[in-house]
Parts: C-alpha cells; sequence; structure tokens
C-alpha cells in the first residue's frame, strides 16, 4: 500500500495548500488519509467511506467516553448497522475473493477453520477481526499525525533538521510515539492471583495500564520530559503494547506518519501552529489527539 499511501497523502496535502493558508489538519489530512488507508486494506468500496468513518469515529465514545444514555442508544444502533453491513461484505468475498484483507483472512478460515486446535480461525472471528481492525487503524493514526507536528512545530531546531534531512522522519515518529502518545492506555484484567510491585492482585482485579507513564520512565530514557528526534532509544516505547497484545497494525502507522513527515517537511518548511489555539481533545481514558489543528505556512 505504501505507493497508494503515498499517493494520496500528495493528493489531500496539495488540496489543502491551494485552499491556503490557514488549514485546519485534521479534516484536510489527518483524517481522510488513514480512514481511506485502511478501508482499502480491508477491501471496502471506497463509496463507503463516509459512512463507515461515521461509524468507527461513534465506536471511539461508545466504549471509552461517556456518552449519555441516549447516545449510547444512538450509538449502538450504528455499531449493529456496521455489524452487519461487515457481513454482508464477507458473505460476498466468501464467493468472490480479491487482493484485500478480508479475503485473506477468508482464505485462513478455509484452510483451517477450528480455532479450539490454535492455529484455526473462526468465520466469527474473522468478522471480529475486520470490525475491530476498521477503528484501530485510523482513529490512533490520525492522533499520531497531529502529535507529530504537535511535537516539532514548536520546537523549531527539530523541524529544521528534519526539513535538512527528511530520513529523520521515522526517528521523529518512533519519538512522538513515546513522548506524545495517541494511546496513553489500556485495560486489563488478572486471570490469576499475582503480585505487582508488592501489591496483591487477586485474580479478576481490574488494572489500568499506564503507557504515558512508562514511556516517561526515567530508568528506559535519558531526560525523558525532554523530546528529542535524535534519541536513539526511542524505539523502547510500548505504545504499541507488547508481546502477544503488539499492535497488528504498527508498520502501517508507522509508515504513514512517516511519508506525511517526509511530504509536510519538503513541501512546507514554513509550517507552524497559528498561534493561540488551546486544543481540544475527545473525552476518553485511552485515546489522545486533538479534535482540530490549525496550521499556517508562508504564501
Amino acid at each position: 500500500l505504501e505507493d497508494y499511501m503515498r499517493s494520496r497523502a500528495t493528493e489531500l496535502l496539495e488540496q489543502m495548500i491551494a485552499d491556503g493558508s490557514p488549514a485546519e489538519y485534521v479534516s484536510a489530512f489527518a483524517f481522510p488519509l488513514p480512514a481511506e488507508i485502511v478501508i482499502r486494506f480491508i477491501g471496502f468500496p471506497p463509496d463507503d467511506d463516509t459512512m463507515i468513518k461515521t461509524w468507527c469515529g461513534n465506536r471511539k465514545a461508545f466504549t471509552w467516553g461517556k456518552p449519555t444514555a441516549e447516545e449510547q442508544t444512538e450509538i449502538a444502533v450504528g455499531m449493529l448497522e456496521y455489524w452487519r453491513y461487515c457481513g454482508d461484505y464477507f458473505a460476498q468475498r466468501r464467493d468472490e475473493r480479491r487482493d484485500e484483507f478480508t479475503s485473506e483472512l477468508l482464505d485462513a478460515h478455509d484452510a483451517d477453520p477450528d480455532p479450539s486446535n490454535g492455529t484455526g480461525i473462526s468465520y466469527r472471528e474473522v468478522e471480529s477481526v475486520v470490525y475491530g481492525i476498521s477503528f484501530a487503524g485510523h482513529d490512533p493514526v490520525t492522533a499520531l499525525l497531529c502529535n507529530t507536528l504537535r511535537c516539532l512545530l514548536p520546537r523549531r531546531d527539530q523541524w529544521d533538521a528534519l526539513c535538512a534531512d527528511p530520513s529523520l522522519a521515522a526517528a521523529a515518529v518512533e519519538e512522538t510515539l513515546r513522548f506524545e502518545s495517541s494511546q496513553v492506555s489500556w485495560r486489563r484484567v488478572t486471570t490469576e492471583d499475582t503480585e505487582l510491585g508488592g501489591v496483591h492482585l487477586p485474580a479478576g482485579t481490574k488494572l489500568f495500564l499506564n503507557f504515558a507513564s512508562a514511556n516517561h520512565e526515567p530508568g528506559t530514557f535519558d531526560d525523558p520530559d525532554t523530546f528529542d528526534i535524535h534519541r536513539a532509544s526511542a524505539n523502547k516505547h510500548i505504545s504499541f503494547g507488547k508481546g502477544i497484545h503488539f499492535c497488528l497494525g504498527s508498520g502501517l502507522a508507522r509508515m504513514e506518519a512517516r511519508i506525511a513527515l517526509e511530504l509536510l517537511s519538503q513541501r512546507l518548511p514554513s509550517l507552524r501552529l497559528v498561534e493561540g489555539q488551546t486544543p481540544v481533545f475527545f473525552p476518553n481514558i485511552t485515546f489522545r489527539g486533538p479534535d482540530a489543528l490549525h496550521l499556517e505556512w508562508d504564501r
């Protein structure tokens, strides 16, 4: 997908430039790019992009926010509509495979449909994987695209270094993931009695895992509260999880953020944040990225 990704990113950037400075980055670039990438990856048709984006956005409020009872009902109806949409799409792909992730999952299901043996994948699991990745594959990436600029643009020496050497983009992405992760926490439940940090945790204890704190751990990172794209240990962050819970789409997210920085730094070296703006964040406990980000540049 890299060629398509770079081509689409270039189109969105050129349109943002053509519309003129200042620009609102989320609506112009950071939201449409990752949403369209993951939708193409899954295989859904482009005509359904807007509808799918709405369904996926609502799920963040339902699962990690505090919607009212009325809002919960409305969102739940949308989630059911999306689940049915996925089911209909899978039914089409069962008879007509394409070069896409959904078809590959169905191929795996056909080859080994019994998950009880530890390697197989059931038809319902195929539906669940696609249902989950359609949200996870774009909303946190939108936040990452914004957070890279929120970290870089106020630090002009770092931004200028990137403009002079776009090969630093990958390192800038890793340091952003460490310093200002788009996913700051996760939830788990202990499956057996255990002890952590001298605290007894009985089986069934609900845990809140703080990635943001771990990524600023002085024992792992020197001067952790300083943002530095030259930091050699930046990739030791755990923003993508760890072990069997490591993010399936980490490579895709890194690639999108790297390409975005490469293009922005070379096309708009004078890019800067509009002064006086106060970022607004969607109220939830896990994902962190601004709802809007206003940028300007020299004409």
